[in-house]
This record gives C-alpha cells, structure tokens and sequence, in this order.
C-alpha cells in the first residue's frame, strides 16, 4: 500500500513531542549537533533511551560511525530559537551558544529542561532513518517547562503542581 508522504506526515504530527537536541564530538573535540522530536525512553535497566537521525543528515557519520557517544537535550519553552538553529543547514550551529562539556565529551546546552549523557549502545537501520540507542551515563533535569511541539508548530505545554 502507498501513502502519501505529507499525508502520513500530517498524521505524525498529530502526536505531540517535545523537542530535544543530540549533541555529540568528535576526537578533536569539535561540537556536533541536530534537532530532533523523535526521542524515547527505552529502559529502565538499563537506562536506555533511543532518538532517530535521518540517513540524510550530514551528521550521520559522526553519529554512526566517528563516536561512542552523544547527549539529548531536552529543551525548554524558551529555546525555539535553538531548536531552529540545530534544524538548519549552517557551518558552525554552536557559534554563540551557551554550552558546557560533559564528562563524555558531549556538549550540553545550558539552560535545558533536561539533559541526558550517554554512551553508544547500538544502532539499528530502520528506513530512511537510523535510530541511536544510548545507554545513560548521566542526567540532570530542571523545573523549567519542556519545548512542545504539535501539527508544525512549538508551544509550551500548560504546567500542573
């Protein structure tokens, strides 16, 4: 059966996410990221958490095949403008950005709802995609309110005590 990209898109994008950052370096310590909404927890034990990469980033040998490891940044409701930056096609995403090195050798965005450090555990072909599953080395949440993201746009989900 065939379906229509953009159709099966717009179903997709029935389903809310939140909007993280995968950042990772290389050997020379050179910062590397990319926006993503399609991340997951996986396990408790271990701790595993999963995010998906298109096989036609220009990240995707860095993630593969250059390193055995990579951070998820959770971003906070007033981070669209960095959920732009790591969608976007530029040389340098990391210019002007804050962020710190973790004990991984991953960069880590400040500011974030939440972070998660993590080693490489496996890679699995699925599509026209590849999906990162990360074993967590580290983790650090915040109370500020995660980034949504709904039907093509972001929006601050409402906050309960």
């Amino acid at each position: 059966m065939a379906f229509s990209p953009m159709e099966l898109r717009k179903a997709f994008g029935a389903f809310i996410t939140g909007i993280t950052v995968v950042t990772t370096s290389d050997a020379k310590g050179n910062p590397f990221g990319f926006t993503a909404n399609s991340f997951s927890s996986v396990s408790m034990e271990p701790p595993l958490l999963l995010v998906s990469i298109s096989n036609f980033s220009e990240n995707l040998d860095v993630y593969t095949r250059n390193v055995d490891h990579f951070a998820i940044n959770i971003l906070n409701n007033d981070q669209e403008d960095l959920s732009r930056r790591f969608a976007a096609e530029m040389p340098c995403r990391f210019t002007s950005v804050d962020w710190s090195m973790s004990k991984l050798n991953n960069p880590i965005l400040t500011q974030h709802a939440a972070f998660f450090d993590c080693r490489l555990h496996q890679t699995v072909d699925a599509g026209d995609h590849t999906i990162l599953i990360g074993e967590i080395d580290n983790f650090s949440a915040s109370d500020k309110p995660g980034l949504g993201y709904y039907r093509g746009r972001y929006f601050t989900p409402p906050h309960h005590d």
